[in-house]
């Protein structure tokens, strides 16, 4: 009986030690795979806003997109977390811009997943230093007009970079070009019927849809411009250089590329008698930066501040990136006087 007994005592361990290993290794093996084996779609990370937007609205039903910046965060100076970096490893696709955030450029060199979509290539960004954009009083040509020195201006002493990277040889924001957008979409459509062939139809559709729709609002941004008595504006940092080309207007930055640049007094006083000579009527400042240099500048000029928003995060839930871009449009198209 004694004998008996610790055979079924041994029986039931082992059945209990089998029921236990399986219950921890049934999820496990279930979460090994991507959301593609969960439910059929592909989990995508796109490493800031503009970019998720256009793959949510590319990838449709098909993808589930996570953004490796989270909403209202600055994505100039992305930290990942080791969450983050694995969550990245183990999706099924990435879209980012190569050279704009360095941790993601890192994680993604150490370990990406299968896809990776640089939109950088589409995007055809314009080489340009920390305040590239700001044109020097005396220029009244061409140049002048288009927001980018695109011949690699000398960056202004004062401006205060230390404890940052600012090794930008590229200005980043193409998205602020509804042109350009509509470049990338293309390009992430393609990369997303590569990825997943059984919905390339769908890809290659929702991604032409979507580019007619950026073209038909960089259409807008130029008409809505095209007749404005002011043609300077002047901006918290120099984020707005491809639009500016787009309409050709000309961009003043109180900051450079990135954001955390501090302008020195020159720079200000500078500034400041670019606005009194080409009657700039309003200060543009963003959700995500301080903006009391700007109004500081404001209320020493006797003008106003208006917001300006880069589209580098999603700040407000209820407005996607066409609906902020339209908010620009209209607020420029005020600051400007256009007609």
């Amino acid at each position: 009986m004694i004998l008996m007994s610790k055979r079924i005592l041994a029986v039931a361990c082992a059945a209990a030690t089998a029921l236990a290993l399986s219950a921890c290794s049934s999820p496990a093996q279930s979460g090994s795979g991507s959301n593609a084996a969960k439910d059929g779609t592909l989990a995508v990370m796109a490493s800031f806003y503009p970019l998720k937007y256009l793959t949510e609205k590319v990838g449709g039903q098909h993808v589930s997109v996570t953004s490796l910046t989270p909403d209202g965060a600055e994505p100039h100076d992305l930290e990942l977390s080791p969450k983050m970096v694995d969550a990245l490893s183990s999706s099924d696709a990435v879209v980012y811009l190569a050279g704009f955030q360095s941790a993601v450029d890192e994680a993604i060199e150490q370990q990406g997943p299968k896809t990776v979509i640089d939109v950088s290539s589409a995007a055809q960004l314009i080489d340009a230093g920390a305040d590239a954009n700001h044109p020097a009083e005396e220029e009244e040509g061409e140049e002048a007009q288009s927001g980018h020195d695109h011949e690699g201006h000398e960056g202004h002493e004062g401006h205060d970079h230390e404890g940052h990277d600012h090794d930008m040889t590229a200005d980043p924001h193409f998205w602020l070009d509804p042109v350009r957008m509509a470049q990338a979409a293309t390009l992430v459509g393609d990369k997303l019927a590569e990825a997943d062939s059984a919905h390339a139809d769908e890809y290659k559709a929702n991604a032409q849809a979507l580019a007619q729709e950026m073209n038909a609002l960089g259409n807008t941004l130029v008409e809505k411009t095209s007749s404005c008595s002011v043609t300077t504006f002047v901006t918290a940092h120099t984020a707005f250089g491809y639009l500016a080309d787009r309409a050709h207007l000309t961009q003043v930055g109180i900051s450079g590329l990135d954001p955390d640049s501090s302008p020195s007094q020159a720079r200000l006083a500078e500034i400041a008698q670019i606005a009194k000579n080409r009657g700039v009527t309003t200060i543009f400042t963003e959700a995500l930066i301080d903006p009391k240099v700007a109004q500081t500048l404001a209320d020493d000029l006797g003008i106003e501040t208006a917001v300006l928003d880069p589209i580098e995060s999603q700040t407000d839930a209820s407005k996607d990136y066409a609906a902020t871009m339209n908010d620009n449009i209209n607020a420029l198209t005020k600051a400007l006087n256009c007609q």
